[in-house]
């Protein structure tokens, strides 16, 4: 029997990339708004990851009727009160490249000194079913921005996200081992545990 669909709210081929090796093996297939023609423009209008990841995840649901997960991830900058935040992805600008992302953040860090240059990323993951039930899911993965790039892996802030107890960049890290201590693969292990139940139940109301 075809497993079930899943949407994945984002057209971003990288996060696309990303989930399909941190979810591999649940009991969907994995589908995005492209694939199936979906053309939906979620404006990310929310205060906060939750608020946002919910209203990506039940807009997805709504346009397509399949279940869909999304999230809301972002960096939050201790040095800079929490900046860019939810705001991580267009604080640059709203068509800003990755590298003017990174670029951008290093310049409003120019005089934090090394030692108050910690920061974290988080990720909420909502998961919405047709009939308007969601749940929820969060990771955090601690680290300090750089003064400079590196590494080629990854997007986004990743090039200057030190993690020192790897004494890496999160671009620095092979795949594999992003996917085990990144934010979005602590949400996503959760999220994991989620689908499978969701799944199992419907089996039973078959």
């Amino acid at each position: 029997m075809e497993a079930p669909r899943l949407l994945l709210a984002t057209n971003n081929q990288g996060k696309a990339r990303e989930y399909a090796r941190l979810l591999e093996g649940i009991p969907f297939t994995l589908v995005t708004p492209a694939e199936i023609g979906i053309h939906a423009n979620v404006e990310e209008t929310g205060e906060t990851f939750e608020e946002n990841a919910i209203l990506k995840a039940t807009t997805l649901t709504a346009a397509s009727g399949l279940p869909s997960l999304a999230d809301d991830s972002g960096l939050e900058v201790y040095a800079l009160n929490g900046d860019p935040g939810v705001r991580s992805a267009r604080w640059a600008g709203p068509r800003a490249t990755d590298a003017q992302k990174v670029s951008y953040l290093l310049k409003q860090m120019k005089n934090v000194p090394e030692g108050m240059r910690q920061a974290r990323f988080r990720c909420v993951i909502a998961i919405a079913l047709p009939g308007g039930r969601v749940q929820l899911t969060d990771g955090e993965c601690e680290g300090e921005i750089t003064l400079e790039s590196r590494g080629k892996e990854g997007f986004g802030y990743d090039p200057v996200f030190f993690i020192p107890v790897l004494n890496r960049t999160m671009a620095e890290l092979p795949p594999d081992v992003k996917n085990k201590i990144s934010h979005r693969a602590r949400a996503a292990e959760k999220a994991r545990a989620l689908l499978e139940q969701l799944a199992e139940e419907q089996a039973e109301s078959l």
